[in-house]
């Protein structure tokens, strides 16, 4: 694996904590996740 390639996938997983976390409660329920859910979303390890 590249720096590149790091870096965008770094890039990716804050960009997807920051949206997520930015969500409340109720709009995360109506994705089916949770607030401790979202680490692993972004990490894309999440197992539903």
């Amino acid at each position: 694996m590249n720096i590149a390639k790091k870096i965008a996938d770094y890039a990716r997983y804050q960009r997807t904590l920051r949206e997520l976390n930015a969500l409340d409660t109720r709009q995360l329920n109506d994705l089916g996740i949770t607030k401790g859910d979202i680490k692993n979303i972004a990490r894309g390890t999440y197992v539903a």
